[in-house]
């Protein structure tokens, strides 16, 4: 299968699938140098993996990562990282109803049509769970970095459904199983994923990300742009279905003097370009927004065909996350993170060389 690599200097490859043995990535490109051991990784990994609450599917999985090669004596050596994370608690059983038909909503169909053959255990290759590496990959590109340039990266759920999250305080973020920067909107987002599991049904969610302390000059000028990778990487998360940079689909009833970033000695006035000009970084943070589609997986019987074509109705069994969107967070955080490396690391291989008399304007107001 094609189309498993991400990245052209820092180039991450994702393999396995949701029920074997095992799920990972080899990541080529990172520099020599740069101090790695599991526990750099860890911790990005539990805040992604399943099982953490009652609201996310109960799959237990330890999300043990392994580094079997690419380190020597603690450091990134510059030849490939291999990362290995096993998987322990698969149900294949729970599948075996969707060998001859097809879910609604997910990819069994269309894998069947251009592959002739598919793993519907899990999904297979289609599954979230194939996230994990990438998560992985992430937290390595997240501690090169901090270190080389001080960017650092937060996200955080917005909205739950038809739930506004306002935003109150980032310290709050990790204090609850839904990345919500607001502690008093919880016991609603609760009770709503209570009455969604007991319905049978699910909801879609709105993750926001934010890259700050971003190098000036990322990204190129025309088919590499800065927030086309961005794009492009978060349409790659499983149940993305839009993506917004700054001020989004918003920029629509905005006026152009409003819309653009003034320029100042102290800084840029706003932020509604989401932290990239004309496809090349300002400085400013990168702002980027997610649109989760509703879980497909649920128990609510929907109609479907067979693989001779003839009607059949499904109901999906199993562990699955009523919004798959509560789990998003710290995979958008790892995916903007690979977008960003790999263009810092093309900046240094092309425009290196470049110095201007005169510093970058401050960052301004993100």
């Amino acid at each position: 299968m094609s189309g498993s690599t991400f990245g052209e200097l820092f180039r991450v490859t994702n393999f396995g699938e949701s029920h074997g043995p095992a799920i990972g990535c080899v990541i080529d490109g990172c520099p020599p140098g740069l101090a790695l051991a599991e526990s750099d990784i860890q911790h990005d990994l539990d805040r992604r993996r399943p099982g953490t609450s009652r609201h996310v599917t109960q799959r237990n999985e330890p999300d043990a990562v392994e580094i079997l090669s690419g380190v020597y004596e603690g450091l990134t050596t510059g030849t490939p990282i291999c990362l290995l994370i096993r998987n322990t608690d698969q149900r294949s059983k729970d599948y075996g109803n969707l060998l001859d038909t097809f879910r609604p909503g997910h990819a069994d169909y269309t894998y069947w049509r251009k592959y002739g053959h598919r793993d519907p255990r899990g999904g297979g290759r289609s599954s979230a769970r194939l996230t994990a590496p990438m998560v992985a990959a992430g937290a390595v590109a997240r501690k090169w970095l901090a270190e080389k340039h001080g960017t650092t990266l937060r996200g955080w759920m917005s909205a739950l459904g038809e739930i506004e999250i306002p935003f109150v305080d980032a310290a709050l973020i990790d204090t609850n199983p839904f990345f919500a920067p607001n502690a008093d909107i919880v016991p609603a987002l609760e009770a709503h994923m209570d009455a969604l599991r007991r319905a049978g049904d699910s909801c879609g969610a709105r993750i926001e990300v934010r890259a700050s302390g971003m190098p000036v000059g990322l990204g190129e000028p025309l088919f590499d742009k800065l927030d086309a990778e961005i794009a492009y990487a978060m349409m790659g998360i499983n149940a993305v279905k839009g993506v917004e940079i700054g001020s989004g689909f918003g920029c629509v009833a905005e006026r152009g003097s409003f819309h653009g970033d003034e320029l100042t000695p102290a800084g840029f006035a706003s932020n509604h370009a989401g932290g990239v000009l004309g496809g090349i970084s300002t400085g400013q943070d990168l702002v980027v927004r997610l649109a989760i589609k509703p879980t497909s997986s649920i128990r609510l019987p929907k109609a479907s065909i067979d693989r001779a074509g003839h009607p059949t109705v499904v109901e999906t069994l199993g562990r699955h996350d009523p919004c798959v969107g509560i789990r998003a967070t710290p995979i958008a955080e790892a995916m903007l993170a690979l977008v960003v490396i790999d263009q810092a690391l093309r900046q240094r291989a092309q425009g290196g060389d470049v110095a201007l008399p005169v510093p970058p304007i401050p960052a301004g107001r993100s």
